[in-house]
């Protein structure tokens, strides 16, 4: 075709004037609109047929797949706006998803440079490496419909129908229902269908209550615990969108994300390195090798979901998410159903057995005795007959038989305490859900009650016991403190030299904003206040510095060294310079000369070297945090060595280094954080604060925070440095940790040394840790606690609870909930163990002695209600009180049963299985009542016994029992809803539930009976009892 020919056939100019010519009629130009609007998409899509072609063969590996997708929109847009359509809502990806996903996967390196490289699958992606992809909604949510969304395909979680067919697995439930077929069978054929169901319907109904309660409290602890689990797993990453720094949940992370990673970090998708320095990653959870992989982007630019960053730091693109990343098909065929047993339950799955078994014997024997009674003529049935041998009707003997049975069985329930699992369940649940408003977000259920017994709490000091919240309000060249004016008394030679060693030495950002308000910084706390110093006081331009500067080689900080350096080389002129910035002292140590503000260099004699250690050690003394700055010139020899295997590497000059200059940094210490100390002390538990920070900084924040008293003196060993307790002997170790509040200069090793120590002691110890270095001491430690806002995902990992605002006040809070789970198991146990040794003990008597059990299988199903499920809810929901912090910590070894305990158990069960007994024997004669309404009274009476006991139990050594009785509604609501409940049975339900209408004066005495058990327990508690538990006694 030729030229003029092309020119015709897109020139359309004629075919529209034409539509508006007056010759053609009204159908005619709609006509010939229609064949314009079609011819005119023709033309359009030849033309981009024809600017692909010419583009696949100058990229014919980018493009080669463009024909698997579509443009979703299609924008004018005139040359000017070029640079913005890569970041624009028109995104179409240039490249085929599934072969990058495979790429990446098999660390295809050859397939990678096909591709064009990082970078320019980062274009492919619509993604500027600088500035990151668009940062709205719209962008955000085409990506997702296209590359999917950054979640893991989990099992879905057990619905309430799973949960009732589980608490049908019981075999006593079974049982029961077998008993309860038989019993509707016998009384229909019997009685009827009007009154034959009566008793076996009764029996079907309180079982479905049974399990359907049951398995609503399980079902509602399941979702509780799916929640928290969701936000534990609610990882907070760095990206950079629209040319803007910021933190974003992990499951809004897109494929073309600019990912900033650090040390300590998860890698939260798969991906490509883009920018960093001495990066190493750990792959133990992808691959099991525990040695660290290095990454860089010519020989291994490959990074995946789940792996840790070990070293250094890095930009990342997000190449796939969720479902298409190499973690997230592992975790899809991992199940997420964690039957997590605490030591509590443990312990409380044990008691459960023993009593269970106890149960089973009682239960047991009144079958046997029962059925020999009802076999040799001892016992009427319901209509007044006994067994008379072969005379008597079959079916008179299957229904006496399963009566019989269904008793026994019933004792049995009511004996197996299921309740006390539940409970722990309950109160475990319920203060997780308080502790997660109360700003700690438990990851390991049996933190929750371990913290209950913690003796020692070994804190960090930055963010825990401060605010974080970092401020330059000192600055020292040489012997000089520098004030005001700064960037004009500096010389220019040492003013840019800082800016070196604060722009191009530091993991933090400083955003301009187009607006023009101040510049925004990111990074940890300590580097966003050096920069917004250096910006705003020294007049330091981030982007002009980088410009002029290439990077050659980072060390990053970590919590043993204490410092990071870096070599750069200057364009301009090719010099070499190194920087170093970290611990004052440490910094000054590699120094062996000192600039001046004029710009003099002057060497660091002994006396000099001493006046500005005495400097760094009053600015420490002020709670000042002290950061020194030092640098070198070098040459290129100077910055490589060779290894053993005669290969290159870089390294950055320690020794012969110029002091540049100190800051010190103010971080104040949080309100209410001595409180919170002294509450813990208080509560017994000892406080050791463990800091990187030198031992005068550490020694001021200890006395500001009343870890250190007024009493302390130099010599009461009471603060040591990480290098001194590292040095003793073990023995020396084991002989002065116990005196130890005050640890400075520590490494991670040194905190973990002193947490091996204090286990050895005996201790149970909590420690907080925010490092990737932290891990082995918090992993070590009985309860470890990371840090929500500083914490690294490593700490995270390692630890069972993450304290979300990085406050010692959550520490102690978390303490005083850890105390309160404790104590109400305790009582539940005390509520529970009443009702079982009362129910089997006066089941028992009346059995052997009367032939009969006074309380009848239905009834003792709701009596089991009442106890397990409803005495649960009220006494596993009760909140933390002050007085739960002013006992010492409850020891690990000691008994779930106090003596506290059984003095208050044995009294209330006596007094119960007493005034019952002389119902049941002599409550007709008494009361002039008949039989029916005597059981009717046994029942009642025992079930307000429970009631009235709910009350007791909620104190297990005050005497008044009624304090704060106000603030738990939900306790006052379930006693509310149990007499309601116990009302209806008596008055209403008398065939069902087997009673007789009482008169108000019996209700009366029920009441009268029952609330004796009120002032029984106070006068009890003013009974002492022995700190030593009984059983040791019995075991000698």
């Amino acid at each position: 075709m030729s030229n003029s020919d092309e020119i015709k056939l897109y020139d359309c100019g004629t075919l529209l004037l034409n539509v508006t010519t007056s010759s053609l009629t009204k159908a005619q130009r709609r006509w010939r609109i229609a064949y314009t609007a079609i011819y005119s998409v023709r033309v359009m899509l030849s033309l981009a047929k024809e600017i692909i072609s010419k583009r696949a063969s100058r990229h014919p590996f980018v493009i080669s797949h463009l024909q698997n997708y579509v443009a979703l929109d299609i924008e004018p847009s005139s040359s000017q706006h070029r640079g913005e359509i890569l970041l624009s809502s028109s995104f179409a990806p240039k490249i085929d998803q599934k072969r990058l996903v495979k790429t990446v996967k098999e660390k295809d390196l050859i397939s990678l440079r096909q591709l064009g490289g990082a970078e320019r699958v980062a274009a492919a992606l619509g993604t500027n490496p600088g500035n990151g992809i668009r940062d709205d909604n719209q962008e955000v949510t085409k990506r997702q419909e296209m590359f999917g969304t950054n979640n893991y395909h989990k099992p879905p979680p057990k619905g309430l129908l799973y949960f009732i067919l589980d608490a049908f697995k019981d075999t006593t439930i079974l049982i029961l229902l077998v008993c309860a077929t038989l019993s509707l069978g016998f009384g229909i054929k019997e009685h009827g269908s009007e009154e034959g169901w009566y008793e076996g319907g009764s029996i079907f109904v309180a079982v479905f209550l049974v399990v359907v309660v049951s398995a609503l409290s399980n079902f509602r602890q399941e979702t509780q615990f799916d929640k928290l689990s969701k936000i534990s797993n609610n990882i907070k990453v760095e990206v950079v969108r629209g040319d803007r720094r910021q933190q974003i949940s992990i499951f809004d992370l897109v494929v073309g994300d600019v990912v900033f990673l650090k040390i300590g970090d998860q890698i939260p998708a798969d991906g490509l390195f883009l920018d960093g320095y001495s990066l190493q990653v750990d792959e133990s959870s992808m691959t099991g090798e525990s040695d660290h992989v290095e990454v860089d982007a010519s020989r291994n630019p490959f990074l995946f979901s789940g792996s840790k960053v070990a070293d250094g730091y890095s930009q990342m693109l997000v190449t796939s998410v969720g479902m298409d990343t190499a973690w997230g098909e592992m975790m899809s065929s991992i199940t997420g159903d964690k039957n997590e047993r605490t030591p509590l339950q443990a312990r409380l799955d044990k008691l459960t057995s023993s009593i269970g078994k106890a149960g089973l014997a009682v239960a047991f024997l009144v079958l046997v005795v029962l059925l020999i009674r009802y076999f040799t003529g001892n016992t009427k049935d319901d209509n007044g007959q006994e067994y008379i041998g072969s005379k008597t009707n079959v079916d008179n003997i299957l229904n006496a038989v399963v009566r019989i049975v269904a008793a026994a069985v019933t004792i049995v329930v009511v004996a197996i305490p299921e309740g006390l699992p539940l409970a722990v369940t309950l109160t475990l649940a319920y203060s997780m859900k308080r502790m997660m408003a109360d700003q700690a977000m438990v990851r390991k259920l049996s933190a929750c009650e371990t913290m209950g017994s913690a003796t020692i709490i070994c804190t960090d000091k930055t963010g825990t016991l401060t605010l974080n919240q970092m401020k330059v309000t000192q600055f020292w060249l040489g012997q000089e403190s520098i004030e005001e004016d700064l960037a004009n008394i500096i010389a220019p030679n040492v003013l840019e030299l800082f800016y070196q060693g604060v722009g191009l030495n530091t993991t933090g950002s400083v955003c301009k904003p187009v607006s023009g308000s101040l510049p925004e910084f990111s990074g940890s706390p300590t580097e966003k206040a050096i920069l917004s110093w250096a910006v705003l006081g020294l007049g330091m331009d981030m982007e002009k510095l980088k410009q002029k500067y290439s990077i050659l080689h980072v060390e990053t900080f970590n919590s043993e060294k204490k410092r990071s350096g870096v070599s750069v080389r200057r364009k301009a002129d090719e010099k070499i310079h190194v920087h170093w910035k970290g611990a004052a002292e440490m910094i000054v140590a590699m120094c062996s000369q000192y600039y001046e503000s004029n710009g003099i260099i002057r060497s660091m004699n002994e006396d000099r070297r001493s006046r500005i250690e005495t400097i760094i050690q009053s600015m420490a003394a002020s709670s000042l945090r002290c950061i020194a700055f030092a640098h070198k010139q070098v040459s290129e020899e100077e910055i490589k060595y060779d290894d053993q295997s005669g290969k290159t590497h870089q390294r950055i000059k320690e020794d012969g280094l110029t002091l540049l200059g100190i800051v010190g940094l103010k971080d104040p210490c949080r309100p209410g954080v001595k409180i919170a100390v002294e509450a813990c002390q208080s509560a017994g538990v000892g406080i050791k604060m463990i800091t990187g920070d030198n031992v005068f900084t550490a020694k001021a924040i200890a006395t500001e925070c009343g870890i250190l008293g007024p009493d302390y003196h130099e010599e009461s060993g009471e603060v040591v440095e990480g290098i001194e307790f590292r040095n003793y002997t073990p023995n020396e170790r084991m002989e002065k940790v116990d005196m130890i509040r005050v640890m400075a200069r520590s490494s991670p090793f040194d905190k973990l040394l002193m947490v091996q120590c204090l286990k050895q002691k005996g201790h149970v110890v909590a420690v907080t840790g925010d490092g990737t270095n932290d891990a082995p001491a918090l992993k070590e430690a009985d309860i470890g606690l990371s840090m929500g806002i500083q914490g690294t995902e490593v700490a995270k990992e390692s630890s069972d609870i993450v304290i979300l605002d990085d406050n010692f006040s959550s520490v102690a809070t978390v303490l005083r909930w850890g105390r309160c789970v404790y104590n109400n198991i305790q009582k539940f146990i005390q509520f529970q163990l009443t009702v079982n040794v009362a129910a089997l003990v006066i089941n028992l008597i009346a059995a052997v002695s009367a032939g009969e059990v006074p309380l009848t299988a239905v009834q003792l199903l709701w009596v089991n209600l009442i106890m397990d499920t409803l005495g649960a809810l009220a006494l596993a929901t009760d909140r933390p009180t002050k007085e739960l912090m002013q006992k010492p910590p409850v020891g690990r070894t000691e008994p779930l049963i106090s003596n506290i305990m059984w003095r208050n158990l044995l009294a209330q069960s006596l007094y119960q299985i007493a005034i019952l007994l002389i119902l049941q024997f002599k409550g007709e004669s008494i009361f002039n009542v008949p039989e029916t309404v005597k059981d009717t009274l046994i029942f009642n009476t025992f079930v307000l016994c429970q009631v009235f006991n709910e009350f007791n139990a909620r104190k297990l050594e005050k005497q008044n029992v009624f304090k704060g009785i106000l603030k738990n509604r939900l306790f006052l609501g379930i006693v509310g809803i149990t007499i309601i409940l116990q009302v209806v049975m008596v008055e209403f339900l008398k065939k069902f539930a087997d009673t007789e209408k009482l008169k108000l004066w019996q209700w009366g005495v029920c009441i009268l009976l029952a609330a004796f058990s009120w002032p029984i327990a106070w006068f009890v508690k003013l009974i002492p009892v022995l700190e030593k538990p009984f059983f040791i006694y019995l075991k000698r």
